[in-house]
């Protein structure tokens, strides 16, 4: 099984590209519309608003698209979110975290999730909660602190789109099941 491409692997794809976007935020923005049932076929770009990309993005974006389709295929106890290494500075991994939690907003109300049911409690919680993060401007010093209170959020994160994607799934297969 290809390994899934790492940020800067993407960015710079993104970069010869010419999006527009950055890599966490795309990888947010894909993570956020299958999670919300949206499916990443031909025309993904264009499902995610990126209407101006070129013929061949697509093609040099599908390792990007694979990786997170196995996110979802797998049984995975959390989604990872596509940001810079650890051995990043803080600030930077942190800003990659906000553009990610932005870009799965976006791609998640694109996934018409929504669309035959409401969501329930707990996921409009998460989505709310993950609002937050997205609008937050990160400011960090490169402490043993604000490392430990980094990657909480980031554990946060992780588990509370692993924990909505089982949610709008039940809440899916509910909905398909009121309409038999």
């Amino acid at each position: 099984m290809p390994s899934a491409p790492d940020h800067a692997e993407v960015a710079a794809i993104l970069d010869a590209l010419r999006l527009g976007v950055g890599a966490s935020d795309l990888h947010g923005s894909l993570t956020g519309y299958l999670c919300a049932g949206g499916k990443a076929a031909e025309g993904w770009l264009a499902a995610l608003a990126l209407d101006d990309a070129p013929a061949s993005a697509e093609e040099r974006l599908r390792p990007l698209r694979r990786a997170c389709e196995r996110q979802f295929a797998e049984a995975r106890a959390d989604i990872e979110p596509l940001l810079p290494p650890p051995a990043a500075p803080l600030a930077q991994r942190a800003q990659a975290l906000v553009e990610w939690c932005r870009g799965f907003l976006g791609g998640f109300g694109l996934g018409g999730a929504t669309a035959h049911s409401p969501l329930p409690a707990d996921a409009k919680e998460i989505l709310a909660d993950l609002g937050t993060i997205a609008a937050s401007r990160l400011e960090h010093s490169e402490s043993a602190e604000e490392e430990r209170a980094f990657a909480e959020v980031l554990a946060f994160v992780c588990t509370a789109t692993a924990l909505l994607r089982r949610q709008v799934a039940e809440a899916r297969r509910h909905a398909r099941q009121s309409l038999h």
